[in-house]
């Protein structure tokens, strides 16, 4: 079968409609009651002796994102990347929240890669750590929301808890295969996805390794955690 050229290719995967996920932040109550009015008790000092009860938050910041795996990850990731310093994703807390991504072609082999963090403090009402649980299993739930036929996966391992969700799908006629790795530490909440494959015709990605390499980029986003 005759391939396209290059710059043909280029074109349509510019037209691959490619996941980038990064936790959205959560809003947070200041200690009135849901329906609006302040509660018996919610004086300024009980505010303050509450929040002052709770656990500190672990992780005071998030790291660079581009830079939470190592080159050589990326590289082995996403060969051919377009730019192996990867995309940052717009953040207005750089402390609380921010993502980057990567893509690549390989010959006629597509990769796209990206991570996100999520951190969170503690509020009068929740600690940083209740709030990154949350957050976590609304992160999976999502994942596995968007994904046709998920498969969700418990790993041991990896931070306070993590799950591996993978699918297959299409787009055109090129078969991708997706993984999502969800995991915690602590107040902090890291996805990392990884998705691939065979363009016009080339053999499609190997799942298995794909799932192995994910959880490996997951591992090294956890570690960058100070």
């Amino acid at each position: 079968m005759h391939r396209p050229a290059a710059p043909r290719l280029a074109r349509l995967l510019a037209c691959a409609a490619v996941p980038v996920m990064l936790i959205t932040g959560c809003s947070s109550g200041s200690g009135s009651s849901p329906n609006g009015q302040q509660g018996q008790s919610g004086s300024p000092s009980t505010a303050s002796a509450t929040s002052s009860s709770l656990a500190a938050a672990k992780y005071k910041a998030i790291p660079d994102p581009c830079k939470a795996m190592s080159p050589d990850t990326v590289n082995h990731l996403v060969q051919s990347a377009k730019d192996p310093n990867g995309s940052a994703a717009k953040s207005t807390d750089s402390k609380t929240r921010g993502g980057c991504s990567w893509n690549g072609l390989d010959g006629y082999q597509f990769r796209y890669l990206d991570d996100s963090f999520q951190r969170f403090d503690s509020i009068p009402t929740a600690s940083a750590e209740d709030q990154a649980k949350t957050s976590y299993q609304q992160a999976v739930t999502s994942t596995t929301g968007k994904a046709s036929s998920p498969k969700a996966t418990q790993l041991s391992g990896l931070g306070d808890g993590a799950t591996l969700v993978t699918w297959d799908d299409k787009k055109g006629d090129d078969a991708y295969h997706n993984a999502t790795v969800v995991a915690r530490s602590a107040n902090v909440v890291v996805v990392v996805d990884f998705n691939g494959a065979g363009m016009q015709g080339d053999d499609k990605p190997k799942a298995d390794e794909m799932d192995k390499d994910t959880q490996q980029a997951a591992k090294e986003a956890l570690a960058s955690l100070k």
